[in-house]
């Protein structure tokens, strides 16, 4: 609310008093309250937001009492922002509401484009993989063909043309008991 606040020009106590009064302006999808943890986390980003008592202005700090409490924030989605823009009536709200409006159509026009570039990403990964596996497939089938021929079997001479012709024969049998 104070970042909205100060991009519409006013301060975020008419603001919030603006919002209070047109509530039913604003469903829930329109603007919510961010919890403790929320506020925590961003209150923890901001170096001005110390509640060190030792940082504070000793001349301008009131009492504990008269101290701002610390109040939740509200948070307006895009539709929030612009019926924020359209309960403030101010000259620079209606112009901002207009800015906002171009902002957020050019915001959805590169989503959309994103999101065709994605998808386009997505057919050519598909293609690719594939083609990998036609590759991977083709690889497997042509390994053989790259490996060396085996070595042609050699003819024993000497002694196993005696045993081929035994076997012929058929003693074969009587001569294998015989040798070692």
């Amino acid at each position: 609310d104070v970042d909205l606040a100060r991009v519409y020009g006013v301060t975020t106590k008419r603001l919030n008093e603006q919002f209070r009064r047109n509530r039913k302006r604003f469903p829930k999808d329109f603007a919510f309250q961010l919890t403790t943890e929320e506020n925590n986390a961003i209150r923890s980003q901001l170096v001005t937001a110390s509640s060190d008592p030792t940082m504070w202005s000793q001349i301008a700090t009131t009492s504990r009492k008269r101290r701002r409490k610390t109040h939740r924030p509200w948070a307006f989605t895009e539709h929030g922002a612009l019926q924020v823009a359209n309960i403030l009536r101010s000259d620079r709200a209606i112009a901002i509401s207009v800015y906002v409006i171009r902002a957020f159509i050019e915001l959805r026009e590169k989503v959309a484009t994103n999101a065709a570039i994605l998808k386009r990403l997505a057919k050519i990964d598909r293609t690719l993989l594939q083609h990998d596996t036609t590759l991977r497939d083709i690889y497997q089938k042509l390994l053989p063909l790259l490996a060396p021929p085996p070595e042609p079997p050699r003819r024993q001479i000497g002694f196993s043309i005696i045993v081929s012709r035994l076997r012929c024969s058929g003693l074969s049998g009587k001569v294998s008991r015989m040798l070692p």
